[in-house]
């Protein structure tokens, strides 16, 4: 504690009202208290309950605070002298029906005549801090019990399991836990897995299979059925592999289990090098989740984008690039959804430079018994093909018909007459585009269903129940 050196020049004779004010400032509380012990006067700038103190004056000090804090308060009235260190102490002031209120008081004597200056902090802030943070600790405890109590239970099944359990990190793709299982599945126990890089694991021909099948699982829900061969023991086993995600960090979950020498390994085998035919496949193949993100494409699809890299399309929706209107989707998506596969869906994909491909899908639900996705087949169309195509679609008989018109009908009726049959026949292009879907084919004329129906009924297309069993 340090106190001023020359009070009497720096400070100077103060007032009675300026020192009140100062003290009042200074301190939640302030108790001037004379040589018996009685209360003289007061002061407060806390929130106390006006009950606690509207009878002090008069009252004892000893009687204003609780009965165990007697000894501390009466220590207060016994203030050190001017330069010894300023003693403090806690003492409760009782409040009918509510919680004592805690005030750290600390006491100076006020001239030769006995009384004493006793000044207090209110402690009911720190003291609701200090339940917080006893409330955040034990709500720590009680997670890191909770986490402590989901580590054993992960670790008792992960050592007790038969089956042999490997994680690895994406990363570096080395082996971060194994469980007794797999040490002893594939290096008979005689040494550490964890820690290993997981294609040491695997023969020289099996490694490329192993590290394929980590890669895959990075796009698929999860790979099943890969065989490969251990490097000890030269044991065949069934890989099965899928992704986990942990603090921002991504893990590869790999089960092994052996299978029996009866079992014809060779198609096993020729199944799980798949992803190399995929990505030398002429036609495009892009699997596509329920929320219709691309989860892959092989490098024909990537062409037919002018894209050169598979990360450019992981994860952005797939009617970024395929469809003339985002309602080819749709109707291609409805028509899988109802059937479970569709072919020779004709629509385009546009390039990320501005080129536009005709193609033709062929696209199946696949249900993977987890989420199910879409895997979509396209083949591109080469003008001959796309003009076939749209052989039903070309005007040439409507054309002569015109032109025997010219000299006989004036120009303008000419080209509403051309209007008309460009119209007529955009119409039953979307229809065939659409499958029938007279809404989408709406949306995708621009028109309402209205004006669409309308249309309809002026050139004969379709019938009336039709159009009322749309619009209902």
């Amino acid at each position: 504690m340090k106190i001023f050196d020359t009070p009497e020049k720096t400070i100077g004779d103060m007032k009675a009202d300026l020192a009140a004010r100062l003290i009042a400032a200074t301190s939640d509380i302030a108790v001037v208290i004379d040589r018996a012990g009685t209360i003289k006067d007061f002061a407060t700038s806390t929130d106390m309950p006006e009950e606690t103190y509207s009878n002090w004056i008069g009252k004892s000090w000893l009687d204003v605070v609780t009965p165990e804090c007697r000894k501390k308060a009466k220590d207060l009235l016994s203030p050190p002298a001017a330069n010894d260190v300023a003693r403090w102490r806690q003492v409760n002031h009782p409040v009918g029906g509510q919680p004592d209120i805690p005030v750290r008081y600390t006491s100076i004597p006020l001239g030769s005549n006995g009384k004493v200056l006793a000044l207090g902090n209110d402690l009911r802030p720190m003291a609701v801090q200090q339940q917080r943070i006893l409330e955040a600790q034990s709500a720590m405890e009680r997670e890191y019990e909770r986490l402590r109590q989901s580590e054993t239970r992960y670790r008792a099944l992960f050592q007790v399991s038969s089956e042999a359990v490997l994680i690895v990190d994406s990363r570096s793709q080395k082996v971060v836990e194994a469980n007794p299982a797999a040490t002893q599945l594939l290096v008979n126990g005689a040494k550490a897995v964890a820690g290993r890089p997981f294609a040491d694991l695997f023969s020289e021909d099996s490694t490329p299979i192993a590290i394929d099948s980590l890669s895959a699982a990075q796009s698929m829900p999860r790979v099943d059925g890969v065989i490969v061969v251990s490097a000890h023991g030269h044991r065949q086993l069934v890989m099965t592999t899928s992704l986990i995600r942990q603090s921002r960090t991504t893990y590869y979950l790999v089960r092994l289990n052996t299978r029996g020498s009866e079992a014809n390994a060779t198609g096993l085998v020729e199944r799980s090098n798949i992803f190399k035919a995929i990505d030398q496949l002429p036609d495009g193949l892009v699997l596509v989740d329920k929320d219709r993100r691309i989860m892959m494409g092989n490098p024909a699809f990537l062409e037919l984008c002018e894209l050169a890299q598979e990360t450019q399309v992981k994860g952005e929706p797939v009617d970024r690039w395929l469809g003339r209107v985002s309602v080819d989707i749709d109707v291609l998506l409805a028509h899988v959804r109802e059937h479970g596969t569709t072919r020779r869906f004709a629509t385009i994909v546009r390039g990320e430079y501005g080129s536009r491909a005709e193609v033709d899908i062929s696209a199946v639900l696949v249900d993977s018994g987890e989420e199910p996705y879409y895997a979509f087949s396209l083949r591109r169309l080469e003008p001959a093909a796309a003009s076939e195509s749209r052989a039903e679609r070309q005007l040439p008989q409507s054309v002569e018909q015109l032109t025997k018109l010219v000299g006989r009908v004036p120009l303008k009726e000419l080209v509403g007459e051309t209007t008309d049959i460009v119209e007529k026949l955009c119409i039953e292009a979307s229809l065939d585009l659409t499958r029938g879907n007279r809404a989408s084919a709406a949306e995708m004329l621009g028109l309402s269903r209205q004006s669409f129906y309308v249309k309809l009924r002026r050139y004969g297309i379709g019938d009336r129940d039709s159009e009322e069993h749309d619009l209902d």
